[in-house]
């Protein structure tokens, strides 16, 4: 069975029989040079830029992948308060960090 994550602090329908504590995955990404380039020629013209849409969210993925990870090696069944956070480090790599409270559940 996959282990359940929501934001919310409480999973309905279950109980909550032990906080394990808080579980993090982070991940730091840079774009590199040619989709820098790409993404600033079409910034240019407006819109979305779907190269950074892309990078952001296969590294959200990744974030919660380890998160999760982390969360099985502390004997989590489940990850309440889920949250994400993300910052820039120097001007060409972010970091994101996936993170919330492993717990057991009856």
């Amino acid at each position: 069975m996959a282990m359940v994550v929501t934001t919310a602090f409480e999973i309905a329908g279950r109980e909550i029989e032990e906080t394990l504590g808080t579980v993090f995955g982070v991940v730091v990404r840079s774009q590199g040079l040619g989709g820098n380039i790409l993404a600033s020629l079409r910034s240019l013209g407006g819109g979305e830029i779907h190269e950074y849409t892309r990078l952001l969210e296969d590294t959200r993925r990744q974030a919660v992948d380890r998160m999760l990870e982390n969360a099985g090696k502390v004997g989590g069944d489940a990850v309440i308060a889920m949250r994400f956070d993300s910052s820039e480090i120097g001007q060409t790599m972010t970091e994101v960090v996936a993170y919330g409270t492993a717990v057991k559940l009856r």
